[in-house]
């Protein structure tokens, strides 16, 4: 079973790029956000005809999360309980016996800003969700873009103390791994300095100046599963004319459910 997670920047910009890499990668599973889009414009039949089910909680112009799977799903949440005036940003859904969770973080824009405090509620509500919805011992994936570099090893600034590197959104990250959830990759990977981010600005792809703050988290069950993990940097490129995000899809291999 391969799932993944992508913030694709927006849909319509990038459908094309987005159907690329369905057809290429071939995902069982996937976690979209950053949708930009509404969701009577979620162009539903195109993904049902690439032999996707969609689940989406979105909006015009801004934020939006959807869950596209090949066996049809059922929801289970839209949206942060509580958090519903800073946009939609949490789906989940149950697929067979998986519970699968994608979000889409608040960016917080820097530390004087009012929306750092919101990013901090709203990771707080998100502990507080897990805490009072799920159980440990589930079977649950929890993926998407968190907006946070969990240490310095996750970006090429190791020296830098802004946002996405600050122990108050670090303590919150690791809350939810203490909760009982695990960074699949950094499990892998435990040294490997690999980036899920990078700027279109001033050639930081190039340079490998970048950022991982793309996650795939999961429970114990579904980690002893866990058979391989990419960042596809590769879909960070531009292919046949199309423009890529600024992230890079990250991918997980799992082996047949017990």
């Amino acid at each position: 079973m391969r799932i993944a997670t992508w913030n694709v920047n927006g849909l319509r910009a990038r459908f094309d790029f987005v159907l690329h890499w369905l057809r290429a990668r071939q995902p069982d599973v996937v976690g979209l956000q950053e949708l930009k889009v509404a969701e009577d414009k979620f162009p539903y039949a195109e993904f049902q005809a690439e032999g996707y089910h969609a689940l989406v909680h979105s909006a015009k112009a801004w934020n939006g999360v959807a869950i596209l799977s090949r066996e049809p799903g059922q929801i289970k949440q839209r949206g942060l309980p509580g958090q519903e005036e800073i946009g939609p940003r949490l789906i989940s859904a149950t697929l067979g016996e998986l519970v699968f969770i994608t979000i889409y973080c608040p960016n917080g824009k820097h530390l004087a800003h009012e929306d750092f405090g919101r990013k901090l509620e709203w990771l707080d509500a998100l502990g507080d969700y897990l805490e009072n919805q799920h159980i440990p011992s589930e079977a649950i994936v929890l993926c998407g873009d968190f907006n946070i570099c969990p240490t310095n090893l996750d970006s090429w600034d190791k020296e830098g103390d802004g946002i996405f590197r600050t122990k108050a959104e670090r303590s919150r990250f690791q809350r939810l791994l203490d909760w009982g959830l695990a960074d699949s990759y950094r499990e892998l990977f435990p040294e490997r300095q690999m980036f899920s981010w990078w700027d279109y600005r001033a050639g930081a792809f190039h340079k490998n100046q970048g950022l991982r703050i793309d996650f795939s988290l999961a429970t114990r069950s579904v980690m002893k599963r866990v058979q391989g993990v990419e960042i596809d940097r590769d879909y960070r490129k531009k292919k046949e004319g199309l423009t890529a995000s600024d992230h890079a899809p990250v991918i997980v291999e799992l082996s047949p459910g017990q």
